[in-house]
């Protein structure tokens, strides 16, 4: 099969799995193997690509012309490779997951659940694969509305309200800035391609781009940079699979690698840091880091807790960026990875206390680990990963982005990152002490159990990757070496 037959069936894929998951409604069991064969399907075609973009060969193919200078057009250059990589092969894990925790929590509309979980995966490789800024945009937008019926999911009144702040946010800040912001850069230079270099010429007034830019990075609300965060908290009424692919596969995810393909590919870092000074990027997105983590802080409620965590790690993604320093960049791009697979480890830990002991606030969780000791280990190891502890992946991309504001001597940035880090540290380590070493009062024959088996291989499996990543991150490396013409 060639590079372009390879891209079409990655796009085509999940949507062919809603044809099969809607046919085999009947009969969970073969919806759910559809569900997980075309998944694995999945990882098959995307990881077929990577070879090729490892080389310096990057495939493309276009679909369509919308109008001159809009099109349909895909290519797959290294950011898009990573971000494609995690998305499939992190839908496979979440599907075993939520084989196990949507029948035992016994949700209602199940099928409903996987056909658009699917669609949400589909809209993420369109993400992944855009070659300009129509085609994310579009793609962009389909992740929107695909996800909406995820967070609404249970029907409740509270359902239904987080899905109105879920749906007014996103859609108004990307058709208010994010499409604005694509119209003028398209006045501006006439071409709205993702271009090694960036696509202006350093003939603009510097004040304009500066403008620009933050109207791109406050455009892509799926970022959460504060103030436009309030739809990730509000989301957390989905089920936990929900809160899974807002937080690490797809939606989440999809807005920083937006924030970060458009700086590298739209502005390009070598013009922002020669012409404009984004100190004021910096300072967002480093004010966001700790207020969100001093909320963080002060939450008993543990998916409240991990959704204000996930905004304070969101934002060190766009620091380390704003850095404008290709290790900085390169931890941005890594922190991506290795958020993703410490996160999505959290929520599942935080599913599997749910569907055992229906236990939602940190309060309520003394003793647990004696009774649940491989959900909470599997946590410990996405914690420390957040809080960017050896040997667990966080570490590397934490480090790439010290080293980044040390070289340009940003004290800001290395403050944000020193506070934020004691920060992340307060508010995991004692859910990981109340866990295993506090009494829970509960006599032994009286205890809880571990949740069913496949919720707890998905969580020790993402937990034990975000280990693994430590010890081998070469391939990574490698895709963010071609992405940042450097060695790290």
């Amino acid at each position: 099969m060639n590079n372009q037959l390879l891209i079409l069936a990655a796009l085509l894929l999940p949507v062919v799995g809603v044809l099969f998951i809607s046919l085999t409604k009947k009969n969970i069991n073969l919806r759910e193997t559809s569900t997980l064969i075309v998944s694995m399907a999945l990882i098959y075609v995307v990881y077929s690509l990577l070879p090729d973009v490892l080389n310096g060969v990057y495939p493309e193919l276009y679909l369509f012309n919308v109008t001159s200078g809009l099109s349909i057009h895909f290519q797959i250059e290294p950011l898009g490779m990573l971000f494609a990589c995690v998305a499939s092969f992190l839908w496979f894990i979440n599907s075993i997951y939520s084989i196990g925790y949507m029948r035992t929590n016994e949700y209602k509309n199940q099928t409903r659940f996987y056909i658009y979980f699917a669609l949400a995966i589909a809209s993420t490789i369109g993400i992944a694969f855009s070659a300009n800024l129509f085609t994310l945009f579009i793609f962009y937008e389909f992740l929107t509305l695909t996800t909406y019926p995820l967070v609404t999911h249970k029907e409740t009144d509270e359902a239904k309200r987080a899905g109105r702040i879920y749906l007014g946010i996103l859609l108004a800040t990307s058709i208010c800035l994010f499409l604005p912001a694509i119209i003028w850069t398209y006045h501006l230079t006439g071409t709205i391609n993702f271009t090694p270099g960036g696509v202006f010429d350093g003939h603009q007034e510097p004040t304009v781009i500066v403008i620009l830019l933050i109207i791109f990075v406050y455009g892509i609300g799926k970022a959460a940079l504060m103030p436009v965060h309030r739809w990730l908290p509000s989301a957390m009424v989905a089920p936990t699979p929900v809160s899974a692919l807002l937080h690490a596969v797809a939606v989440v995810k999809a807005g920083v690698f937006s924030v970060v393909k458009i700086i590298i590919y739209i502005f390009s870092p070598a013009l922002l840091s020669d012409t404009i000074d984004v100190n004021i990027l910096l300072y967002l997105a480093g004010t966001t880091i700790l207020i969100a983590s001093i909320i963080a802080l002060r939450s008993d409620n543990l998916k409240r807790r991990l959704a204000y965590s996930t905004i304070s790690q969101l934002s060190y993604v766009i620091l380390a960026t704003a850095l404008l320093v290709p290790i900085s960049i390169a931890g941005a791009v890594l922190h991506i990875l290795v958020h993703a697979f410490g996160k999505i480890t959290l929520f599942f830990a935080a599913g599997s206390i749910y569907t055992t002991t229906k236990k939602t606030e940190v309060s309520q969780l003394n003793g647990i680990g004696k009774s649940m000791p491989w959900t909470m280990l599997a946590f410990a190891i996405g914690s420390l990963s957040m809080i960017g502890i050896p040997p667990t992946a966080g570490f590397l991309s934490k480090w790439f982005i010290l080293q980044g504001a040390l070289n340009i001597q940003s004290w800001f940035a290395v403050s944000i990152i020193v506070i934020s880090t004691l920060l992340n540290a307060a508010y995991f380590l004692p859910i990981i002490y109340i866990a295993f070493f506090r009494d829970s009062g509960i006599k032994n024959d009286q205890g809880y159990h571990e949740s069913p088996f496949p919720i707890v291989f998905a969580v020790f499996s993402t937990a034990c990757i975000t280990v693994i990543l430590f010890f081998f991150p070469e391939i990574p490396l490698q895709l963010i070496r071609l992405l940042i013409g450097a060695d790290i």
